[in-house]
């Protein structure tokens, strides 16, 4: 939940014509918004400004730009031995954009840990919206046929902005990180934005920022051009992955 700071603003009530998002920087709290919707614009501007919507079923959008930020940079992204171990076992297989809408439904499904999901009807349509314009994409992890893991997430400039992530087979999520970082490293990309920081992406070399370091290195990678054009037949790295 946000937790207020002195010498900032509260959220901003955002209105369904008013594209404009408020400074992070100047917001006092992690929640820096609320209201407004999810078109594609909005969600690309609030992308480019640090900002993620995050929200449970009947609740108002909430616009989130957390301090501390979690991120992870490709090159540090390490893959432990047993996790090499779980991808040569499964047999895995990577692709890229094949089953966007079965990675979101994967993220989608109810966790042991949690009571519900945050991925309802229409955040999963407005991220389908934002895949067939080519900035949202997913990694994905098969082992045969069956799609047993992977991730999604929006890419802009040299960034990643991962939204979520799931496994149906031991450690397949980690090796679709793994994966991802190892490509965006090669396609020339600086971060990835994991919004908060857990134990699981902490000992895959996640580290926290302030958010005033975040955005001052967010604006930097927003101005990279990566060597990569996301499509199903981008070639994979596979070869090269370290199993």
């Amino acid at each position: 939940m946000s937790t207020l700071r002195p010498g900032g603003f509260g959220p901003a009530l955002l209105q369904r014509k008013v594209r404009a998002f408020p400074d992070p920087e100047h917001m006092a709290g992690d929640i820096v918004a609320v209201g407004g919707d999810l078109r594609a614009e909005r969600l690309l501007q609030a992308y480019s400004q640090g900002i993620f919507p995050w929200f449970s079923a009947g609740d108002p959008i909430l616009w989130w730009s957390p301090d501390p930020r979690g991120v992870l940079f490709p090159a540090a992204v390490h893959g432990s031995r047993s996790l090499r171990k779980s991808a040569r076992r499964g047999g895995w297989e990577l692709a890229i954009d094949r089953d966007f809408a079965g990675v979101v439904a994967g993220c989608a499904m109810p966790r042991a840990d949690q009571d519900g999901t945050w991925i309802t009807a229409d955040m999963a349509l407005a991220y389908q919206t934002l895949f067939r314009a080519g900035y949202a994409h997913s990694f994905e992890v098969y082992a045969g046929r069956d799609l047993v893991g992977g991730l999604y997430g929006v890419a802009l400039g040299g960034v990643f902005f991962g939204e979520s992530m799931f496994s149906r087979a031991r450690d397949a999520s980690k090796w679709a990180l793994y994966a991802l970082a190892r490509h965006l490293e090669a396609w020339g990309f600086c971060l990835i934005d994991t919004q908060f920081l857990t134990a699981h992406l902490q000992r895959m070399g996640a580290v926290e920022l302030s958010r005033f370091e975040f955005l001052r290195l967010l604006r930097l990678a927003l101005s990279v051009e990566p060597a990569a054009h996301w499509s199903p037949s981008l070639e994979l790295l596979e070869g090269r992955l370290e199993v």
